[in-house]
C-alpha cells in the first residue's frame, strides 16, 4: 500500500513538472525595444541618382486629361482618365508671421507664365507630416552642438503625436540616426548622438534625403537644416545640383543657420589671431604657429579653412534653397526666436493650403514654368514655389 501510495506521489510531482515546464515554454516573452542603429552612407561618386521626379503633393499622375466616353459605349471597355493637374502647398501670413486660416478657393488666383489659369484643385484641412532634421556635425559646429541639440529637441517637443520625425547628422559622411518615427524617446536620443567629426559634405547630406529618403515618404514633408551653410567635402554632389534638387522636389526646407565664423574654425575674423582648427580636421603645425606670428594673421591651413567668402556663399546657398523650395531660412541668434520660429513651421506645415490647376499648355519634358500666386485679401504674405519643371516621364510633374 505504501508502495502504491508513493507510486502516485512520484506520479503526480512528475506531471506537475512537466506541466510547468510547457507552461514556462509557451509563455510569452517580451522583447526589450530595440536601439536604432546609426546607417552611414559614405559620399562615393556615382551616376545615378536613383531618383525619379516627384508627384506634386495631391496631383492625379498624367499628362493629358480626357473625357469620358458618352453614355451606350460598351460596358467592358476600359475607361482610362489622365489629367495634367498641377498642385502647390501654399501658406498665407499675416505681416507678423501666424497663419491665416478660413480662406476659400474664390480668395485665390493663380498664373502660369503670366496667364491666370482656373483653380482646379482646392484643400484646406489639418494634416500630419514628416519631417527630416538635419544636424551639421562637422569641426565648425564644434562649440554650438549642445546648442543644435538644444534647438532640435525643441523643434520636436513642438510636434504632434502623428507627426513623424527622422534624424540625419553629417559631417564628411551622412548618418541616418533614426528612420521616421514619432517615438520623442527615440528621437531624443538619436539628436544626442550627433557629435562633431570631420570634414562638411553638406551637398551630399541634401542630395541623400531630397533623392533617397524623402521620396519614399507619402503625405506633407519637410526638412529643416541645422548649419553655417559651408561646405568642405562633398563630391557626388555640389550647390548648383543640389539647388536643382530642391526647385524639383515637393518638400519644403528650412534652414537654421549658426553664424560658426568667429567660433574659431576658419573665418577672417582678422586680430593676428590662430585659428583653432580646421574644417577639414588638419592639425596646426609649429611652422604654421610661427608663420602666423611673424606674418601678423591668421594661420592658414592650405585651403582648409573657411573664410568669409565660404560663409557668405553658405549663407546665399540657404537661402536659395529656402526660396526654390517655399520655405523659409531663419538665424539661429537667439533661443527665444528659434522657438518661434519652430512653433511657426510646425502650424504651417500642418496647416497648408493646397492648389491646383490644369495648366492650358503643358509643354515639354524639362520646361520651366514660372508660377504666382495672389490671395484676394489685402495685407497678406503668400508663400508658395515660384516655378515647376515638367517631369522627366510623360506622367510626372515637379515643382518648385
Amino acid at each position: 500500500m505504501k508502495k502504491a501510495a508513493t507510486a502516485l506521489l512520484l506520479l503526480g510531482m512528475l506531471s506537475l513538472s512537466a506541466f510547468a515546464q510547457s507552461n514556462r515554454a509557451t509563455r510569452p516573452r517580451v522583447a526589450p525595444t530595440p536601439t536604432p542603429t546609426p546607417e552611414v552612407i559614405e559620399d562615393v561618386a556615382d551616376t545615378q541618382s536613383g531618383r525619379k521626379a516627384p508627384v506634386l503633393q495631391g496631383s492625379p499622375q498624367g499628362t493629358t486629361r480626357k473625357d469620358l466616353p458618352a453614355a451606350g459605349d460598351e460596358e467592358d471597355e476600359v475607361i482610362k482618365i489622365e489629367t495634367n493637374l498641377v498642385t502647390l502647398p501654399v501658406s498665407v501670413l499675416d505681416r507678423d508671421g501666424r497663419f491665416v486660416s478660413g480662406l476659400q478657393q474664390r480668395d485665390f488666383k493663380i498664373y502660369e507664365n503670366g496667364i491666370e489659369q482656373p483653380v482646379g484643385f482646392f484643400q484646406s484641412v489639418e494634416q500630419p507630416f514628416t519631417v527630416v532634421l538635419m544636424i551639421d556635425v562637422s569641426p565648425s559646429t564644434a562649440y554650438r552642438i549642445d546648442e543644435i541639440h538644444r534647438a532640435a529637441i525643441s523643434f520636436v517637443d513642438q510636434l504632434r503625436s502623428n507627426d513623424r520625425v527622422m534624424v540625419v547628422a553629417f559631417d564628411d559622411k551622412v548618418t541616418v540616426l533614426t528612420r521616421p518615427t514619432n517615438n520623442r524617446y527615440e528621437l531624443h536620443n538619436a539628436i544626442r548622438q550627433a557629435q562633431f567629426g570631420n570634414g562638411t559634405s553638406l551637398y551630399v547630406a541634401v542630395d541623400q534625403v531630397l533623392n533617397r529618403e524623402l521620396v519614399r515618404v507619402e503625405g506633407r514633408k519637410a526638412v529643416v537644416i541645422f548649419t553655417d551653410g559651408v561646405d568642405t567635402t562633398s563630391r557626388r554632389a555640389s550647390y548648383d545640383s543640389t539647388i536643382k534638387d530642391a526647385e524639383e522636389s515637393d518638400a519644403l526646407i528650412y534652414p537654421i543657420r549658426y553664424n560658426t565664423q568667429s567660433d574659431g574654425f576658419g573665418g577672417n575674423s582678422g586680430g593676428g589671431g590662430i585659428n583653432r582648427g580646421s574644417r577639414r580636421g588638419v592639425r596646426i603645425g609649429l611652422g604654421d604657429i610661427l608663420g602666423a606670428i611673424l606674418g601678423g594673421g591668421n594661420v592658414r591651413m592650405g585651403g582648409g579653412g573657411s573664410g568669409g567668402t565660404d560663409y557668405e556663399t553658405g549663407r546665399r546657398y540657404l537661402e536659395t534653397l529656402a526660396q526654390n523650395s517655399g520655405g523659409r531660412k531663419f538665424e539661429a541668434d537667439t533661443t527665444y526666436n528659434l522657438d518661434a520660429a519652430f512653433a511657426g513651421i510646425a502650424e504651417e506645415l500642418r496647416r497648408q493650403y493646397s492648389l491646383g490647376y490644369y495648366p492650358e499648355n503643358v509643354g515639354n519634358i524639362g520646361d520651366r514654368k514660372q508660377i504666382r500666386i495672389r490671395v484676394m485679401r489685402p495685407n497678406l504674405v503668400v508663400r508658395a514655389k515660384s516655378s515647376y519643371i515638367v517631369g522627366q516621364s510623360e506622367n510626372k510633374f515637379a515643382g518648385n
